[in-house]
Parts: C-alpha cells; structure tokens; sequence
C-alpha cells in the first residue's frame, strides 16, 4: 500500500538535505569523550576506505558512530514498520547495512581495528565506550 508523500519534492528534498552526515550529535559526544583522554584523532579521513567518524591512522584503528535508523539497528523487526514508501526505505537502508559490511571487512582484511557503536550506545555509555576505543588506540 502507498500513501501519498506530506511533502513536496522541494520541501523533501530540503528535509533530506538537513540530514547530518557528519559531526552529528553522538559524533561530538564521543569525540569530546576521547579528546578529554587526550586521545588525538583525525575525523571523516578520506584517506581510509569508508570515511570512518573517527580514525587513529598511524593505530589502524576506524570509529563509526552508527545512528540506528540510517544503519538499520534491529533490522528485522524494525523495517516492518514501515508505512510508506517500503520500496525506498527499505533497499536504501539494506544498501546503508551492505555498505557498512563491506567497509569493515575491507578495513580488517587491511589490518585495521574497526569498532562500531551504535547511537543509543554512544548516549547511554559513553565512559564505556571511550574506554573500548582507549584500549585499541593504546595497544
């Protein structure tokens, strides 16, 4: 079943535009968390295969900040709540999902630490995060 789009294309495309691909909220609290260690990072390296949020070059180790709608957490359950526009939402986030797969494999099979939180787990835990991140970086 379709249901008729509330917005315009103009106003949509807008809205979509809006959409933060960088320091997004759980971005900054994560990366204040690592600089109050004095853990220094390079953020959105377009010199490591897959843009990680945060990366240690000279550790290996890529940070991606994961926002549960964008990335598909609990995938299963959750893209049967879609309404609307199935056939969009739903290939475009299982490409999101595929993709993220994919850059950490490639990652790893490079030698790279690849860690992955989710943004519930950025907000929730913070100190537990920074800490799984300080491990890697200091190994």
């Amino acid at each position: 079943m379709k249901t008729m789009d509330n917005h315009t294309k103009e106003q949509r495309r807008k809205n979509m535009q809006a959409v933060k691909n960088k320091d997004s909220e759980i971005e900054l609290l994560l990366r204040k968390e690592l600089w109050s260690r004095g853990l220094r990072y390079q953020k959105n390296s377009k010199k490591v295969f897959g843009k990680p949020d945060i990366v240690f070059i000279g550790k290996k180790v890529a940070v991606f900040c994961d926002s549960e709608f964008w990335h598909g957490y609990d995938w299963d359950n959750k893209k049967k709540e879609f309404k609307s526009h199935q056939d969009f939402w739903i290939p475009k986030i299982e490409r999101n999902i595929a993709r993220d797969k994919e850059v950490t494999k490639t990652l790893e099979n490079s030698g790279w630490t690849v860690l992955r939180f989710w943004g519930k787990e950025i907000q929730q835990n913070l100190k537990s995060c920074g800490d799984i991140i300080e491990t890697a970086v200091r190994r």
